[in-house]
C-alpha cells in the first residue's frame, strides 16, 4: 500500500533521487530537491512534480 506523502515529509523516487515534499495535489506533489547535497552536480532544477 502506498502512503499518501504530506507537507514537510522526504521522499525517494525515479531511481534515488530524494526531495522535501512541499505541496500536495490530487494526483502529485511538488517536491524541493535541494535536500540532496548534489542536485547540482545532478544537474537538476530546484523543483519538480511527481506523480503518482
Amino acid at each position: 500500500m502506498i502512503k499518501k506523502a504530506k507537507v514537510g515529509d522526504i521522499i525517494e523516487f525515479k531511481n534515488g533521487l530524494r526531495g522535501i515534499v512541499e505541496k500536495v495535489n490530487e494526483n502529485s506533489v511538488i517536491v524541493d530537491l535541494t535536500y540532496m547535497e548534489n542536485y547540482r552536480e545532478l544537474d537538476l532544477q530546484e523543483r519538480t512534480v511527481v506523480q503518482s
